[in-house]
């Protein structure tokens, strides 16, 4: 006789455990080495306070961004300044982020920079530990970055957690239950019972924050799910969107002279934004525009990215896209990163997708110890059948 087939829930229950025996474990690393970076800038921020702030800042005017990168590379020899980060606020240190190492590849630690005479003030502290860390939580430290496989390992798993958001949610789907089993954990069950209950009911409140964890993650796992996703968000595919506003008007000729096109650009938009904190990148011999990332001095919106971009050759502007002009779908996909972290949506909701990547380790472990007790409680029914049997035989 032919057997029958599993049931659909069956199925699922099969690969739950399957995928919670496997990629569960990645998904525990990365829930921890990403609650570490979701707040990585206050931390590097305290653990950099006597570097941050510079002394007497009112007495003394910002150096153009020329100088001040030649002057930090007249201290760093054979390094070259790739990006400058300069605050509005006097009393903040610029810092220098140096380009790659020409011969072994490794980038240079970032340094603090007194902004009014180019003073290196120290290395960027952690900031070794936390690039360590990304890495792990990206692509597991597996050889070849970005290009290796270890991207497609931890892409996989982001498939693997929406897997599992939809065959727990559909196992534990309420019939005849009320709200209280449904949303309500039952500490007070003894052995199993107690464990699934915490399992199920902490999955169920964190539905929502894990769908948006994964499918925000996917953005750096796969080009084609960018691009797909981009398209959803914006309508255009990443290569054809537009940049933001496009000026026709601006004369493209030569920079004063005497001036560099890297300082007509940052003077021309010093004057034209309210820059909280802006990163300039210092262009290479074929680059063809400078792009000044930078953050509204507005505190609601130091979270959304802006860019700016000047032609490398006469510093003239080529584009200026701002997010407080932009659709919320333009701003979903230009600031995806704090989509994941939880930040777009604000602090609170910051810090509840903190405690979820904690908790991703938790899902682990229970899922591991519901795993363990079930085989237990099998073999303790096939041992207790085993023995009914050879006693009804004896009787017999």
């Amino acid at each position: 006789m032919t057997p029958a087939l599993p049931s659909l829930r069956t199925l699922l229950f099969r690969l739950h455990w399957a995928l919670g025996l496997s990629a569960g474990l990645v998904l525990a690393l990365m829930g921890l080495t990403g609650a570490l970076m979701s707040y990585e800038e206050a931390v590097t921020a305290f653990a950099n306070r006597d570097r941050a702030i510079v002394a007497a800042p009112e007495a003394r005017a910002a150096l153009a961004p020329s100088a001040l990168a030649a002057r930090i590379e007249a201290q760093e020899p054979g390094r070259h300044v790739a990006s400058l980060t300069l605050s509005q606020d006097p009393a903040q240190s610029a810092v220098a982020r140096f380009g790659r190492d020409r011969t072994s590849g490794a980038r240079p630690n970032s340094v603090y920079v007194d902004p009014a005479d180019g003073t290196v003030l120290g290395p960027v502290r952690l900031e070794a530990a936390f690039a360590t860390v990304r890495e792990l939580h990206r692509w597991l430290l597996i050889p070849g970055e970005g290009k290796g496989w270890g991207r497609s390992v931890t892409g996989a798993c982001a498939f693997a957690l929406l897997a599992f958001l939809g065959s727990g949610l559909y196992l534990r789907w309420p019939g005849r239950h009320n709200w209280r089993i449904w949303l309500k954990p039952s500490l007070a069950r003894p052995g199993r019972a107690r464990w699934w209950s915490l399992h199920a009911v902490v999955g169920t409140w964190l539905l929502p924050v894990y769908a948006t964890i994964a499918l925000s993650g996917l953005w750096w796992s796969y080009d084609w799910y960018r691009t797909g996703a981009t398209w959803v968000l914006t309508g255009q595919a990443p290569e054809t969107r537009p940049a933001g506003r496009m000026p026709n008007r601006t004369p493209r000729t030569d920079p004063p002279e005497g001036s560099s096109p890297l300082d007509t650009a940052w003077a021309a938009f010093s004057g034209a934004h309210s820059a909280a904190l802006a990163t300039l990148t210092i262009p290479g011999p074929d680059a063809p525009a400078i792009r000044i990332r930078w953050y509204a001095a507005d505190s609601s919106a130091m979270i959304l990215r802006n860019e700016a971009s000047y032609d490398a050759r006469t510093g003239a502007l080529l584009s200026d896209r701002r997010s407080d002009e932009a659709a919320l779908g333009q701003r979903l996909a230009d600031n995806m990163l704090e989509v994941h972290r939880g930040r777009f949506f604000g602090a609170p909701v910051a810090l509840l997708f903190c405690l979820a990547a904690l908790a991703m380790p938790g899902f682990a472990a229970t899922g591991l110890t519901l795993y363990i007790l079930r085989r237990r409680a099998g073999r303790r029914r096939s041992i207790g059948g085993a023995s009914r049997t050879a006693a009804a035989a004896g009787r017999g």
